[in-house]
């Protein structure tokens, strides 16, 4: 059966969302943590998403996430998907469904030093104060949500060419 992609229109409560979120992980990681920032479309005033909240949190050193983070955020009722690190060694992910079963949130728990922590960041950045971008990335998105996939990660390997040459002409922006 294809993977159906769901398209939103933006949501102006996705950054209360996020912002009540961060609350909650700061209560039972907060010493162990150096930063918590809401990425993803729903971090982008005006652009259409999949609702799903993007949390990346950033440790300085990756010990410190399974050493004192993994469970507290187990806790909260997110699943740890300790398979994806197969793939990605970097990241420890964690995704949260309603009681629907339909994903909330997903926590993407990286180095703050590292390439993944800046990527994400400068595209959201560039997204956010360059609408001409933002707009063409919405376009993209619900042209592909037509489109039958597999799994949901073929939807998001579809994007990876426009995703790829945004963060180029952001870190352009950026001056590195």
């Amino acid at each position: 059966m294809p993977a159906t992609i769901m398209i939103a229109d933006y949501n102006p409560a996705w950054p209360d969302m996020f912002t009540a979120e961060k609350a909650r992980l700061m209560a039972v990681i907060g010493d162990h943590v150096a930063d918590i920032q809401h990425i993803g479309s729903t971090s982008v005033p005006g652009l259409g998403a999949k609702p799903v909240i993007d949390i990346m949190i950033g440790v300085r050193v990756l010990a410190d996430a399974d050493a004192y983070c993994i469970a507290p955020i187990i806790g909260l009722g997110y699943e740890y998907v300790k398979a994806f690190e197969v793939e990605l060694p970097f990241r420890r992910y964690f995704r949260k469904d309603n009681a629907d079963g339909m994903r909330t949130h997903q926590i993407h728990l990286v180095e703050i030093e590292s390439d993944w922590w800046e990527r994400h960041l400068v595209f959201r950045d560039y997204l956010r104060t360059h609408r001409e971008a933002s707009e063409a990335y919405g376009r993209l998105k619900r042209e592909l949500a037509t489109q039958p996939f597999k799994t949901t990660n073929d939807y998001a390997e579809a994007k990876t060419d426009f995703i790829t040459a945004v963060e180029a002409q952001a870190f352009a922006w950026k001056g590195e």
